[in-house]
């Protein structure tokens, strides 16, 4: 244990550790463009997605959202993001949750619409980032095809990068994609505890 050892040793220790990182930093200069999924039944995927949103304005990149399910309410982040709107496109294209819209030829010529609205941007060299929020919830009810998301991916500029999060991320996306995170539901206060969805948290 870390504790357990004296002030030499742990310095001795953090130094190797300090000379095995610059090492691999050394080695990692190559930079590419990323295809990332977030997905998993915990709560947090879209989030961290804006995460990197907040990030890649910072750095003064364009910066595209396409949210596939959500959109029948204006989302908070919307309004938070208000003074990028230079750098930043927001659209909110789905009707709602599936539960609230209750038409599947409808959510699904809604889907096909945002994902062809989402290629735009795809394909688009001046946009470095593009997220498209809840497009593997889409994927999992079948309103996309997946072969044609990997297809679509595979015309974006090589420095560019595509976010795509939702729960259900189908494997052939997870096999593309260069990174992948997947959040863990441990605890949900609505599911133990019957709170609702409330500002700041959940939208």
């Amino acid at each position: 244990m870390a504790n357990s050892l004296s002030d030499e040793q742990y310095k001795i220790k953090m130094q190797k550790r300090k000379a095995l990182q610059d090492e691999r930093i050394a080695a990692a200069k190559a930079e590419k463009g990323l295809v990332i999924v977030h997905t998993g039944n915990g709560k947090g995927k879209t989030t961290a997605a804006l995460g990197m949103v907040l990030r890649s304005l910072g750095h003064g990149y364009q910066v595209a959202i396409i949210q596939f399910i959500k959109g029948a309410w204006e989302p908070a982040e919307k309004a938070a993001f208000a003074p990028w709107q230079d750098q930043l496109t927001f659209l909110a294209l789905g009707e709602g949750f599936t539960w609230e819209t209750q038409d599947r030829q409808r959510d699904q010529a809604i889907a096909h619409a945002a994902w062809q609205k989402a290629l735009e941007y795809i394909r688009n060299p001046d946009y470095q980032l593009v997220l498209l929020d809840e497009v593997n919830v889409a994927l999992k009810l079948g309103y996309l095809d997946v072969e044609t998301v990997l297809a679509g991916l595979e015309e974006k500029p090589e420095s560019n990068h595509v976010i795509l999060t939702g729960r259900g991320a189908p494997q052939p996306l997870i096999d593309r994609a260069d990174l992948v995170t997947e959040m863990t539901l441990v605890k949900h206060p609505f599911r133990e505890q019957n709170v609702k969805a409330q500002p700041g948290i959940e939208f």
